[in-house]
């Protein structure tokens, strides 16, 4: 969550922040989380959401099927508006932070309100219960993202930072933009940084960010990506562990 206030500031447009768990972590993984209680998520949702000010919304960690649903049916009672939806199944480090209830409550209760899902191959492979190793061929993950645009998403952004790589300085990164009428192909060469932390959380805000500023969706994936690969390059240690992305200084796009 302050890894996507901050990335609203950098975007040029106003978060307003609901909060659905508390995570004890650092760059080392995730020690410990407490979910909310539902209510209280629901509580906070509908609060923000009764100033009729929100242009977009962005959807991370919401750990269990009570939460799942308490969002989806808060954003029921409201008039639709741009949602990117970030499965956050589980951590970098390996720590699950949707269970398996939450997942079903996904795809059935918040799938047909988004507008973008944007999982990693780990993600996709939960979602849609296919083989991780397979989602290595692109075919695969285009199939795979028919499959959750069957189910009920808009659209589709499968990222490709997880993917197996020889190194070396030609290695690139694939994302693939799906629709379900299109497929859109967008590469970089993978920047070699151990500061890696917060780059989904980062990289789906930025999308929400130029949705919210009324940017098709093409151009606001473009402009989010622009603004994760400088955040990237501009990465500075912070602790032994995995450093955070530098959220706040990238500018989409270029470096300040």
């Amino acid at each position: 969550m302050q890894a996507d206030l901050k990335t609203f500031v950098a975007m040029g447009v106003y978060g307003a922040s609901v909060v659905t768990a508390i995570t004890a972590q650092n760059g080392s993984g995730v020690h410990e989380t407490l979910s909310l209680p539902p209510e209280s998520v629901a509580a906070q949702l509908r609060a923000v959401l009764a100033d009729g000010l929100c242009d977009a919304g962005k959807v991370g960690m919401l750990g269990n099927a009570p939460t799942v649903r308490a969002v989806a049916d808060e954003l029921r009672r409201v008039a639709p508006f741009p949602l990117v939806v970030d499965p956050v199944v589980q951590s970098s480090s390996g720590a699950r932070l949707l269970d398996d209830g939450g997942v079903q409550a996904l795809l059935e209760e918040l799938l047909p309100r988004t507008t973008l899902l944007t999982p990693n191959l780990d993600e996709l492979a939960v979602l849609t219960r296919r083989d991780r190793e397979a989602l290595e061929a692109p075919r695969e993950r285009i199939a795979a993202a028919e499959q959750l645009i069957g189910a009920g998403a808009s659209a589709v952004l499968v990222k490709g930072g997880h993917a197996a790589t020889s190194g070396g300085d030609d290695a690139r990164v694939l994302d693939l933009l799906h629709d379900g009428a299109r497929t859109h192909r967008l590469e970089n060469p993978r920047i070699d940084t151990r500061h890696t932390h917060g780059t989904g959380c980062v990289l789906s805000a930025a999308i929400a960010a130029g949705l919210a500023l009324g940017l098709p969706l093409l151009a606001a994936v473009e402009r989010g990506r622009a603004h994760l690969q400088a955040a990237l390059r501009l990465a500075v240690p912070i602790g032994p562990g995995v450093s955070p992305v530098n959220h706040a200084l990238a500018r989409w796009g270029g470096a300040r």
